[in-house]
């Protein structure tokens, strides 16, 4: 486990994103319940620490790089087991976080990482995002589960005016883009650490209305 901490000080350090000797045992604590779960539940196809540690866990706090500073509560929509939004619960315990995660057995691991972890602010949402209710959060994330158009159709209704939607694409970015009329997008082409792919975040500005006509 000692490597595997390494790898994500030198991780966090290439991001620039501060941490503390508590956030890291959290990250620890999560990796290793997330591979006990793991064997029973199939949460994730990555088995190995590394991959764990860069594909999952800093592909997430790449969001961190792009939220707006303005943003208090984040939704994660198709959260699958965690990712992105329990990194970025760890490394930002002031935001409010909602996972919403319609798979009972993956909602059944968060319910236990909210439990383990002790957080105050994040909510499991066992629901299809097309199901919530009486849910408005600053921003919307997801990684690479839907199209931009697709998610910003999806996540519309939970986000409130001016709001944001982010979201982490890979090669196809541009095709997305040239299929997306919605305002304000900005892009933002990030390295992950340790790999030779680069992360496109998209962060849409809520704009009522704007995919009519």
């Amino acid at each position: 486990m000692q490597e595997a901490t390494e790898l994500l000080k030198k991780g966090l350090d290439i991001l620039r994103l501060p941490y503390t000797g508590d956030q890291i045992g959290a990250f620890v604590i999560y990796l290793t319940e997330l591979k006990k779960w793991n064997r029973a539940f199939n949460l994730t196809a990555l088995k190995t620490d590394a991959d764990i540690i860069i594909k999952h866990f800093l592909d997430s706090l790449l969001f961190l790089k792009v939220l707006p500073a303005d943003m208090h509560s984040i939704a994660d929509i198709g959260s699958g087991a965690g990712f992105p939004g329990i990194p970025i619960k760890i490394m930002r315990p002031d935001l409010t976080i909602a996972l919403i995660e319609p798979s009972q057995k993956k909602a059944l691991f968060l319910e236990h990482m909210q439990r383990t972890l002790g957080p105050a602010g994040l909510e499991i949402v066992n629901k299809r995002i097309e199901d919530v209710q009486g849910l408005l959060v600053d921003a919307a994330v997801t990684r690479a589960l839907f199209s931009a158009k697709e998610f910003i159709k999806k996540a519309d209704k939970i986000l409130k005016v001016h709001g944001v939607f982010i979201l982490s694409k890979g090669p196809k970015v541009e095709e997305e883009l040239r299929d997306l009329h919605a305002g304000e997008v900005y892009r933002e082409d990030i390295p992950l650490p340790f790999q030779k792919g680069t992360r496109h975040l998209l962060t849409i500005r809520h704009i009522p209305n704007r995919l009519q006509g």
